[in-house]
């Protein structure tokens, strides 16, 4: 499950924060980086709430993120500027955090 460190310290979440999210032990969440216990269902499907990726993504069974957030429709010229001054700061997390997963992939 390193996709889950990989995922928590994208969202510049440490291990606490992300346990009180999925209401689990600080532990618990230590164990699933390590790989020495697997979350359950339950929990892969928080997860993939919280980080907006598929469950095959975060098993690892995809290198495709699979964003599951509503589709964000953005001018395929990189020269148009876009606002997205009316957008809540949730929505603004969610383009920057789709934003490191494509820059991250090309590296």
């Amino acid at each position: 499950m390193n996709r889950i460190k990989e995922l928590r310290e994208l969202y510049k979440l440490n291990q606490e924060d992300l346990a009180n999210k999925l209401n689990v032990s600080k532990g618990l969440i230590s164990l699933y980086e390590q790989e020495k216990r697997k979350p359950s269902l339950e929990i892969l499907i928080k997860l993939s709430e919280i980080f907006n990726v598929s469950i095959d993504y975060l098993l690892g069974r995809t290198n495709t993120p699979n964003i599951m957030d509503k589709p964000i429709q953005i001018a395929a010229s990189t020269k148009d500027n876009i606002d997205i001054s009316e957008l809540d700061s949730e929505d603004k997390k969610t383009i920057e955090n789709l934003y490191k997963l494509m820059k991250n992939k090309k590296n």
